[in-house]
């Protein structure tokens, strides 16, 4: 989400006359797209906006802050911006730097991005969320969800394809409970309305199964998904999807019932490894990656082994595993953060050994056959890219090759990436 605040940031700052630079300190204007969820980010954005301070007190270079900034961290980081805004009001940005051009904007989703790659987008569907997990802090910093009309998601897709991007990823915390109401056309209406209902309610499914059917040579992602609400249909429209990936995030944040319930997360591990047997067996060759936290408050010993039974039984292909740390004004900022550094580090370090083997016995299935990749990068004669699936692959190549699909023969697997060679 921040990438795509960024090139919608970035695409007003060219209206209004900027270029962008890529040296700190030839900048006449930084903006700093930041995030509470983690107490470490935020640390660093301060060391980096104190660097910036002898600039901005001599006049030349103007500091913004903006993101997933709770009130706390905003106060704090206030006397070293010259200007803070919410994400939603970026769409201000003009006004607030003094510029009186007229600039063609509504709101943040009528936002058109300045798209840093020219084959990946990144499409916001929705912002906010409803579910107040008790350790985040994302309700409070981008506020309550709201869906953006459909028509103008599938509008902003037809067009990504129509001019050759290869990648599409749909964005938004909780993808799965996207909702919108499409106005029925004229003739529908009419019927509808004797029916009592002038419009047709689109959910997450209904979304991707449309922007699916548009033509094209595109593969089509989507980050990311709440366990509680993934249904049966969605795990059908990603089966029969032509281009939708072979790729679900499907955050657990533990293993552990008890834990989950303190966090509220409202689901089990049953349920959640239900949906992972579900997923696997509708879609064959599926990666799965998921989101821990490890030292949850009051996480004993014991449930934490129980975070490492899942992780053995799942077999993830990826996880993202953090320490918790306390952040302000959520449910858990009320709890003793009672499990020692120490012991956070000792977990983390448990699950990435598991899943290093999980990875590694995964990945080595896709050894011999040839897969298409996508290519991210080149630097120095080595290629790197994403197979359907999600996985990352090294090769021999050269930069004329960003940006296409290629067959590439994976040669050799490793926990983390594969390694390949082009099909000749």
């Amino acid at each position: 989400m921040n990438y795509a605040d960024a090139e919608k940031i970035e695409a007003i700052l060219f209206q209004l006359g900027y270029s962008k630079t890529t040296k700190e300190k030839s900048a006449d204007l930084i903006v700093a797209v930041a995030c509470s969820v983690r107490q470490h980010a935020i640390d660093r954005l301060d060391g980096k906006a104190r660097n910036w301070e002898k600039r901005r007190k001599k006049g030349d270079l103007l500091t913004i802050l903006t993101g997933c900034v709770l009130p706390k961290d905003k106060h704090k980081l206030s006397k070293i911006f010259d200007l803070v805004l919410a994400v939603k009001n970026i769409d201000l940005i003009p006004k607030k730097l003094n510029q009186l051009k007229a600039l063609d904007i509504k709101d943040y989703f009528h936002i058109k991005p300045k798209r840093e790659s020219s084959f990946q987008a990144y499409v916001p569907i929705m912002t906010g969320c409803n579910n107040f997990c008790a350790y985040c802090v994302v309700p409070y910093v981008r506020g309550r969800e709201i869906s953006r009309p459909v028509k103008d998601i599938i509008s902003e897709c037809q067009e990504l394809i129509k001019n050759g991007y290869k990648e599409i990823t749909l964005l938004g915390q909780n993808v799965n409970s996207y909702r919108s109401n499409l106005p029925l056309p004229e003739g529908e209406m009419a019927r509808s309305a004797r029916g009592g209902g002038r419009s047709q309610l689109w959910d997450f499914p209904k979304l991707l199964l449309a922007i699916d059917k548009i033509p094209g040579d595109y593969w089509l992602r989507f980050l990311t998904s709440h366990p509680k609400d993934l249904s049966d249909k969605l795990i059908e429209v990603i089966a029969k999807g032509r281009h939708l990936t072979a790729y679900l995030h499907l955050a657990i944040q533990s293993g552990d019932d008890q834990i989950l319930k303190k966090m509220n997360r409202h689901y089990t591990v049953k349920h959640f490894k239900s949906l992972v047997k579900k997923a696997r067996i509708a879609r064959p060759g599926l990666t799965v990656s998921t989101d821990v936290i490890v030292g949850f408050p009051s996480e004993s010993k014991k449930q934490f082994e129980n975070t490492v039974k899942l992780f053995k039984d799942v077999s993830f292909d990826m996880a993202y595993i953090s320490k918790y740390s306390t952040r302000p004004n959520t449910a858990a900022s009320k709890l003793p953060d009672d499990v020692l550094r120490t012991e956070k580090t000792r977990r983390q370090k448990a699950l990435n050994e598991i899943l290093k083997k999980t990875s590694l016995k995964n990945n080595k299935k896709l050894l011999g056959p040839n897969v298409k990749v996508l290519v991210e990068s080149c630097n120095n004669g080595q290629c790197l890219g994403r197979t359907f699936s999600f996985k990352p692959v090294t090769f021999g190549g050269n930069k004329n090759l960003i940006g296409k699909f290629l067959q590439v023969k994976i040669t050799k697997a490793g926990s983390w990436k594969l390694l390949g060679e082009v099909k000749k």
